[in-house]
């Protein structure tokens, strides 16, 4: 699919420095956008759902997973109808996810200045990038592009 495909269908835009005509990798595998890290969740042993697992369908528009900061450029997740479910009901033990999902056709991740990407089918767990400040600053913070 090319970026202008898949901002027409979902009503998102980029920034115009993007270019549209290009057409968006879908990722078997670990991937990053910004700020964001999508990880097969079968990787990760530690981290857990709830019981029960509360799952929302990913509607038309998409589902902000993050925004960065002062509420510009988001990370939406948009997906074609009822191929892809969410929820925010986890535990991650290092406390950087924010998000799991399911798809049984390429999801992708719409962001302005990134333009888009594509996670093929599976399920997955979206955390934030984080940070490890060092000297006086050794605190972690959390990265919002």
């Amino acid at each position: 699919m090319e970026l202008a495909e898949l901002l027409d269908r979902t009503g998102l835009d980029v920034l115009d420095h993007l270019e549209r005509q290009v057409a968006v990798p879908v990722v078997d595998g670990v991937q990053a956008q910004g700020d964001l890290i999508v990880i097969p969740l079968a990787m990760l042993g530690t981290v857990t759902m709830w019981s029960p697992t509360p799952w929302r369908q990913v509607p038309p528009g998409g589902v902000e997973l993050v925004r960065g900061i002062a509420g510009n450029n988001p990370h939406t997740l948009v997906a074609d109808p009822h191929t892809c479910r969410w929820t925010t009901s986890l535990r991650d033990p290092i406390g950087l996810g924010i998000a799991v999902f399911e798809n049984t056709e390429p999801a992708y991740l719409v962001h302005p200045e990134h333009g888009g990407s594509g996670v093929a089918p599976g399920c997955w767990l979206v955390r934030r990038q984080q940070e490890r400040g060092t000297g006086l600053r050794a605190r972690t913070v959390l990265i919002a592009d």
